[in-house]
C-alpha cells in the first residue's frame, strides 16, 4: 500500500511539471510576459526558473531588457541553488543555456560563463547522456560560437539532429523544446545556405507544436505592410 501512494504521488508530481512547462510555453507562445510572471510566482525550482528564463527570452523579443536581465538573473540564482542540493540534469542544462543569454546580453562574461557552461553540459550528460535538452543547448551555443572556438554552424546542426533523435524517446515530465530543436536547425541550414532544408525544419516544429511562433515567424514573415 505504502509502494502505491508513492508511485501515485510520483505522479501526481510528474504530471503537475509537465502541466506547468505546456502552460509556460504556451504563454512563451503569445509572449505574454504577465502570464508567465503569474506561472513563475505560483512555481518553484526548476519550473520556477524555467518561466523566468521564458520571461526573459521574451522579453528580449519586445526590447523590455530590464526585465530581461531580472528574470535572467532570478532564474540563475535559482538553478544554481537547486545545484547545492542535487545533481540534476535537466538543471544544468537549463542553467548553461541562461548563462549563453547572459554571455549574449553582457559578452564580457564570456570567458567565466562559457567556461562553466561547459563544465555543466559535460556533467549533465554524464548523468543523463540521452537528454535531448543538453543537445540542444550545445546547439544553440554552437550557432553563437566561431568554429576556431569549437562552435560553428556544421556543430549546430549536428547537436540539434542529435537532439532531435533523441526527442523521439518517450517523455512524461520535462519535455519542453522539440520544436525548437527543429527551428535551431534551421537556422543553421538558413546559415550554411540550405533555404529548402531550414524551411522543411521549421516546417517540422509547427507541424509538432502549431503554435509555436518562432517557427512561424520564420516560415512566414510578416511583410511590411503587415507590421504597421
Amino acid at each position: 500500500m505504502k509502494t502505491l501512494f508513492i508511485a501515485v504521488t510520483l505522479s501526481l508530481v510528474s504530471h503537475s511539471s509537465m502541466a506547468d512547462i505546456s502552460a509556460i510555453d504556451a504563454a512563451a507562445n503569445t509572449m505574454n510576459i504577465n502570464e508567465l510572471k503569474q506561472i513563475s510566482e505560483q512555481s518553484v525550482d526548476y519550473e520556477h526558473a524555467y518561466a523566468e528564463y521564458r520571461t526573459a527570452i521574451t522579453a528580449n523579443i519586445v526590447g523590455q531588457r530590464g526585465v530581461s536581465k531580472r528574470a535572467l538573473d532570478e532564474a540563475q540564482s535559482t538553478l544554481e541553488s537547486i545545484l547545492t542540493r542535487e545533481d540534476d540534469a535537466e538543471s544544468m542544462a537549463l542553467l548553461a543555456s541562461v548563462y549563453g543569454m547572459q554571455i549574449s546580453a553582457d559578452p564580457s562574461k564570456g570567458q567565466t560563463l562559457g567556461m562553466k557552461s561547459g563544465v555543466l553540459l559535460e556533467r549533465a550528460e554524464q548523468l543523463n547522456p540521452n537528454n535531448p535538452r543538453i543537445a540542444l543547448v550545445k546547439a544553440m551555443s554552437a550557432f553563437y560560437t566561431p568554429s576556431e572556438y569549437g562552435g560553428g554552424m556544421e556543430k549546430a546542426k549536428q547537436f540539434a539532429s542529435v537532439a532531435i533523435e533523441r526527442y523521439q524517446n518517450p517523455c512524461d515530465d520535462i519535455c519542453w523544446g522539440h520544436s525548437e530543436a527543429y527551428t535551431w536547425r534551421g537556422l543553421a541550414q538558413q546559415e550554411l545556405g540550405n533555404q529548402q532544408g531550414a524551411e522543411q525544419d521549421w516546417q517540422q516544429a509547427i507541424d509538432i507544436d502549431p503554435n509555436y511562433s518562432w517557427a512561424n515567424f520564420l516560415l512566414n514573415p510578416p511583410t511590411s505592410a503587415q507590421q504597421y
